[in-house]
């Protein structure tokens, strides 16, 4: 049996993975299931349709979604996923085949506002460019250029979920002004919607993208959307590569027609656009905002507590949404 080293028994339920998976839930699911790698099989299409129902469960990230050929083998199972992202999931595929699909929401929300912050101040105070300065030695011939405020400023938001509501709050530490943008305003929310994205980049100092990703928000932020945003204004996007058209993005970073970017995640990761490189006006980061400590290891334990509870009850305790 082409299996992982398990310290499950022979009786415990059988998981297929469809893609590595981080070392500290490795150990959580071994405790208490077999795992199967898919990806080494050399022929995942005909491995899938000769074990169909052979699996328990799967497990996935986000980066490697669920196909329709998974669901078809898991009919009737469970497949929950390390991520909150789930626009890689045929969820169509899952309803289809009885699959109940779980995602690991919440627990990564605090980080990644954090994130969203931490590359605000970033780009508009050039922390990362003027730590470069002091390290080139540059300070001892010369004073380093003046920066942008953050605090007072006006913040758009694209998307107010979990995250974007949070990196709302977050803001009043900052005395910010917020907008937002989404499909539709949302009841109980002080801050104002705005239903035209164009015209919240011509209001908004900063523009922090926190919807979801897939085919529906795919280059959202577009060349149009950028030059609306301005030569004073700075793009932060802390949600999914696909929401920014990255070439026109590139475009505009050369023609100053934004202040800057700050960026955590790419649309070909872990290819980054070389126009958005060695850019003081620009501060890339390799996709970290909930890889903490603290996060990773409550994302695992929820991977795991949603299994635990499909096992138990036939339900899992966080379907995406």
């Amino acid at each position: 049996m082409n299996t992982q080293n398990n310290q499950a028994t022979e009786a415990a339920p059988e998981l297929l993975m469809l893609g590595p998976l981080p070392p500290g839930l490795m150990l959580l699911l071994q405790a208490h299931y077999r795992l199967h790698p898919l990806w080494k099989e050399p022929d995942r299409t005909a491995f899938l349709q000769l074990n169909g129902g052979r699996f328990s469960g799967a497990v996935t990230m986000s980066r490697h979604g669920g196909q329709a050929d998974v669901m078809a083998c898991l009919s009737g199972r469970v497949l929950a996923c390390f991520g909150v992202g789930f626009e890689g999931i045929d969820l169509e595929a899952a309803a289809l085949h009885k699959v109940a699909v779980s995602t690991t929401p919440d627990v990564l929300t605090n980080c990644v506002a954090d994130i969203a912050f931490g590359l605000m101040l970033a780009t508009a105070r050039q922390i990362v460019a003027s730590d470069r300065f002091v390290q080139a030695g540059h300070w001892k011939t010369g004073l380093f250029p003046l920066a942008n405020r953050v605090s007072g400023k006006r913040l758009g938001i694209v998307g107010l979920g979990r995250i974007g509501a949070t990196i709302a709050r977050r803001s009043s530490g900052f005395d910010m002004s917020v907008r937002y943008h989404g499909r539709h305003a949302q009841t109980g929310v002080a801050y104002g919607f705005e239903p035209d994205l164009l015209a919240l980049a011509r209001w908004a100092d900063f523009l922090v993208i926190a919807c979801l990703g897939g085919p529906t928000t795919k280059h959202l932020i577009s060349a149009a959307v950028l030059e609306a945003l301005g030569p004073q204004g700075f793009l932060i996007n802390i949600s999914r590569g696909s929401v920014v058209d990255e070439g026109a993005l590139v475009k505009a970073i050369a023609n100053g027609t934004i202040a800057g970017a700050g960026l955590d995640v790419f649309e070909q990761e872990p290819h980054v656009p070389v126009g958005l490189l060695n850019n003081d006006r620009v501060v890339v980061l390799p996709h970290v905002a909930a890889t903490t400590h603290d996060t990773r290891a409550a994302m695992e334990q929820l991977v795991a507590d949603n299994l635990a509870a499909y096992f138990k009850t036939g339900q899992v305790l966080t379907p995406p949404g």
